[in-house]
């Protein structure tokens, strides 16, 4: 078969006619593998060009696959998953005539999600948003090879076995319903998702014009000298294409670099037999980029405690445990209810971990700060107020 511009196009059950990839077909393959114990199976496709293009390979596949975005084209490009006349493909590489791609086809998102029973800890539920204290180690809804597990698999369940009710159709196409913001994995805390559309819209507004209260606890390496700071620097995607390099953030000056503002409010200093130093920290988000507050905080110089992605090194506590994932938590999340109005408040105990690293360094001393602005450390669970405390 040949598409609209002349470029014939391999026979395959995963092309449709004009040439485009058909992700029923492809989803439907990949269930049929998973049902009879095909672990290894791979859709591939296959386009044979019969005239010059003058375009770039990930420009011309993003017209074929069109469920997968050019950044998600180029991954799979640069991770092997493309050929150009049986020779590794970049997503620059030009297109000639007699040109032979070769693509494998990874299966297309769905907004299918399978219910899982994972206990869940509720802070507010009603008809139109829910309110979770998230755990660390766990993702917030399915992306790429992650498709159970996630906090959204979790809330199927609980909606149709518990409360009742169901997530925002909102984001759905994406495997995303309801999520109105993200926690990354290993960040705990407060987080809400919205049950009606009208929520997941009003809330979305209200995140969109800073009217919403997010305040994060963090234990970062070295004395942040400043007691008030207003970090104002632009965030985006890492520059380099090396693995592990696509999922980082960086500052970024260029037309890649969005907007992105932490208020960062110092609450205690600590310094530990041998000279080591460490800062209790109190962030404000007033945008909500990828990796914001790790990203701000490393630039700075201090990295988060257990945030080996930026720069945050491992601490043994003394339970003998080892904090190795960043001690990050959402500790207060406010803002308006979306649908019936008036104030809503929601804090989170920091979680084990991260108190007894604080307890841990009180105990060889601390230093207090009072900052304007803040909320009592007894209110989020660390207790102890200090004597310039409110």
């Amino acid at each position: 078969m040949a598409d609209p511009d002349g470029v014939p196009v391999a026979d395959s059950p995963f092309i449709l006619p004009g040439g485009k990839v058909d992700p029923e077909a492809v989803r439907a393959a990949y269930d049929r593998a998973r049902e009879e114990g095909d672990d290894d199976f791979l859709a591939h496709v296959r386009f044979a060009l019969q005239r010059d293009l003058s375009t770039r390979l990930d420009k011309y596949l993003v017209t074929r696959v069109t469920f997968m975005s050019r950044s998600a084209l180029q991954r799979l490009i640069d991770d092997g998953g493309a050929t150009v006349n049986g020779r590794p493909a970049k997503a620059s590489t030009r297109l000639r005539g007699g040109d032979t791609v070769d693509l494998i086809i990874p299966p297309p998102p769905s907004g299918e999600i399978t219910p899982e029973a994972i206990p869940l800890e509720v802070l507010y539920e009603d008809e139109h948003i829910i309110v979770i204290n998230k755990p660390a180690d766990i993702i917030v809804h399915p992306a790429r090879s992650e498709n159970t597990g996630t906090m959204i698999n979790a809330l199927a369940w609980r909606f149709r076995h518990v409360s009742g009710g169901e997530l925002s159709p909102v984001g759905e196409e994406f495997a995303r319903p309801g999520v109105v913001h993200r926690l990354d994995r290993n960040t705990s805390g407060c987080i809400v998702f919205a049950k009606s559309e009208e929520a997941h819209w009003k809330l979305g507004r209200q995140f969109e014009n800073r009217t919403v209260d997010k305040r994060y606890l963090a234990v970062v390496h070295g004395w942040i000298s400043e007691d008030f700071q207003v970090i104002d620097l632009p965030l985006g995607p890492h520059p380099s294409k090396a693995k592990g390099a696509r999922e980082k953030r960086v500052v970024r000056h260029d037309d890649l670099g969005k907007p992105s503002v932490t208020i960062c409010r110092v609450r205690e200093r600590y310094e530990q037999p041998g000279g080591a130093k460490f800062t209790l920290v109190e962030l404000e988000l007033k945008t909500g980029r990828t990796h914001q507050i790790r990203v701000h905080l490393s630039h700075l110089g201090h990295p988060i405690v257990g945030d080996d992605m930026y720069g945050g090194r491992s601490v043994v506590l003394p339970s003998g445990a080892l904090l190795d994932r960043q001690a990050l938590h959402a500790a207060l999340l406010a803002f308006e209810h979306p649908v019936g109005g008036g104030p809503l408040v929601f804090v989170s105990h920091p979680r084990p971990e991260i108190r007894e690293l604080v307890a841990m360094l009180r105990s060889n001393g601390s230093s207090g700060v009072h900052v304007e602005g803040t909320v009592p450390l007894s209110r989020l669970g660390l207790g102890k107020e200090l004597a310039c405390e409110e």
